[in-house]
């Protein structure tokens, strides 16, 4: 391949090609390679690039980058378009032709685009400092859920997994072993449950070291996968499925190696690499499309931040100030969030300065959603999957090892592409019904999505697709006679007035996450309120121990009652007049008075 040894757009490109190559095709420059080819007027050098072929044939312009770019480790799919393709052929000689008569212009888009290398880009120190991330965020998951997993799931929480397991054997048969993939069928106990849990996070703990990370990613989602099994409606959050597809797509982008090896790095598989961005560009396409398609005027009209910061399940106190902030404030950081969430997706498969623009704008919006509402992990996962867009050459000192040859194995192509080929049809249906809810499935699909379903491996997303306008809230109060009564006391849910909005991320207190959601309907439709209900008439230390604070700590209630207020934030002025960090009005019954023995 002769090229224009003054052009700094040719450089720039050849360096590429060179690599695409592999040593197939020599690179020179005209200005060095003319004089041995005097067949070949120096004008035409000068017009074209022109791939000379060991028999003498020589081809020009767009038809010899393809050629030469089918050669050594290429594709020859360009080559092929070209010749049996009609159109491609015309459109690629105008595209050339367009080029070569604006070569500055077309340096200055590359250089502004691409910046000064355009090879293509290697992902080795993102890789390593995704998958410590990843261990740490599994850390996390099993120790937040580790203090809480009795009184949740435990024999004497508020959903036993050994009664979830006896009913689904009964009812399905042997089939329940699949639809309800879990480790604790064979032991159900709550000494089972923290053995999960420890093993969890020691696993976590290796990966952090990067000590087996193929074997320990493989059984930490294992793991995690029976936890949320077994914790039924309090690991059904958009995160936990989050870290399941993260955690199973991972597999494929670790390194097979016991150990790690200092200067050296083993090969990374491109399928695995592209199955994570993909999940990224889901999360963040399906979490802004969906608030568009839901019906919800308040994120076309630009007021859903309006109600954001003091609706949202778990505030915090640095929401309470930005919910003070002027009107047009939030209307444009309505705005920013469905540009980002939008038009950042699509950014993060353009050239490397806009990928990585697309990468910074989704990091800071995962940042300020943190500062704003405790969302427990899923933000560090987030940026996690950012980090993968992060090439080696934008880490520091990142050249030196760019430039040696990666030591090892990695999984044979064919096996991330499996995984690309089984769960491609299932993932762009969940996209496409993103834009179009209510999408009916194809059969052919839809047993492909029931096949995968039990083990969260390919999901849908979409957070806040329909913004919350009120605050019901439900207190919980008992009483020994029916006439004095006294609240629990949640560790970090709204209660008392005066209590200020804390930080609890990257921890979950599960059980106050789930009375958001009971306030936003009957107590009937969430049976697992009445199973906490009838634990604290037992005063259960295992669920007791869930709250902040038990107004009955020597003996139980005699009668439990709910009510449900209205809150809302409390405004400056009330702020400075009280100090009450919130207001309520409205009482209504939720649940009228029970007791567990009989009158």
């Amino acid at each position: 391949m002769v090229y224009d040894g003054d052009c700094g757009f040719c450089k720039l490109w050849i360096a590429r090609w060179r690599e695409i190559t592999a040593g197939a095709v020599d690179y020179e420059p005209l200005q060095e390679a003319a004089p041995r080819f005097p067949e070949v007027p120096r004008a035409e050098f000068e017009h074209a690039v022109k791939l000379i072929e060991p028999d003498g044939r020589v081809f020009s312009g767009a038809e010899a980058v393809y050629r030469s770019l089918g050669q050594g480790g290429g594709t020859k799919f360009w080559s092929w378009s070209y010749e049996h393709i009609p159109g491609v052929a015309p459109v690629s000689k105008a595209a050339y032709a367009f080029i070569a008569g604006h070569r500055e212009l077309a340096h200055t888009v590359t250089s502004l685009f691409w910046g000064k290398d355009v090879q293509r880009p290697t992902y080795f120190h993102a890789r390593r400092w995704f998958l410590r991330m990843l261990g740490v965020i599994y850390l996390i998951a099993f120790g937040s859920l580790w203090v809480q997993v009795d009184g949740l799931m435990g024999a004497h929480g508020i959903m036993p997994i050994s009664q979830l397991l006896d009913d689904a054997h009964k009812q399905l048969g042997s089939r329940a072993y699949f639809l309800l993939p879990t480790l604790c069928w064979l032991n159900p106990s709550n000494a089972f449950l923290h053995l999960l849990c420890g093993a969890g996070a020691l696993l976590s703990v290796l990966l952090i070291a990067e000590i087996a990370p193929i074997l320990c990613l493989a059984l930490l989602f294992a793991l995690y996968l029976s936890l949320t099994i077994a914790g039924q409606t309090f690991l059904s959050f958009q995160w936990d499925i989050l870290l399941l597809e993260t955690g199973f797509l991972a597999i494929f982008l670790a390194p097979w190696r016991w150990r790690p090896r200092r200067g050296s790095f083993a090969p990374l598989s491109r399928p695995a690499l592209f199955l994570l961005h993909f999940l990224l560009f889901k999360l963040m396409l399906m979490s802004g499309v969906v608030k568009l398609t839901s019906g919800d005027v308040s994120w076309w009209d630009l007021s859903a931040l309006d109600f954001h910061y003091w609706t949202q399940p778990l505030p915090t106190v640095i929401g309470w100030w930005v919910d003070k902030s002027p009107e047009w404030f939030k209307h444009f950081s309505t705005a920013f969030v469905l540009v980002v969430e939008i038009s950042g997706a699509f950014l993060l498969w353009m050239p490397r300065r806009l990928r990585l623009l697309g990468c910074g704008a989704i990091i800071f919006l995962q940042i300020v959603i943190g500062l704003t509402g405790n969302y427990a992990f899923f933000n560090l996962l987030t940026i996690a999957l950012c980090l993968l867009l992060v090439d080696d050459f934008a880490w520091p000192g990142a050249r030196r090892l760019t430039n040696s040859a990666p030591a090892g194995r990695a999984w044979p192509v064919w096996v991330p592409a499996v995984v690309i080929v089984l769960t491609m049809p299932v993932n762009a249906l969940l996209l496409f019904s993103g834009f179009k809810p209510g999408t009916q499935w194809s059969r052919p699909i839809g047993a492909m999505y029931g096949a995968v379903a039990p083990f969260c491996i390919v999901n849908g997303y979409g957070l806040f697709r329909v913004m919350t306008k009120e605050r019901p809230e439900i207190i919980i109060e008992g009483s020994d006679d029916g006439l004095e009564w006294k609240p629990y006391e949640f560790k970090w849910k709204p209660g008392a007035l005066n209590r200020a909005p804390g930080f609890v991320e990257p921890h979950q207190p599960r059980l106050d996450w789930q009375m958001w959601f009971a306030a936003l309907s009957d107590a009937r439709q969430n049976p697992w309120f009445l199973a906490l209900v009838f634990r604290l008439l037992e005063n259960s230390p295992d669920v007791v121990h869930l709250l902040g604070k038990n107004p009955f700590p020597d003996k139980p209630p005699h009668y439990l009652r709910a009510e449900i207020y209205r809150y809302r934030f409390s405004t400056l002025a009330e702020h400075r007049q009280t100090g009450d960090w919130w207001q309520r009005t409205d009482e209504r019954p939720y649940l009228p008075p029970v007791s567990l023995r009989a009158e």
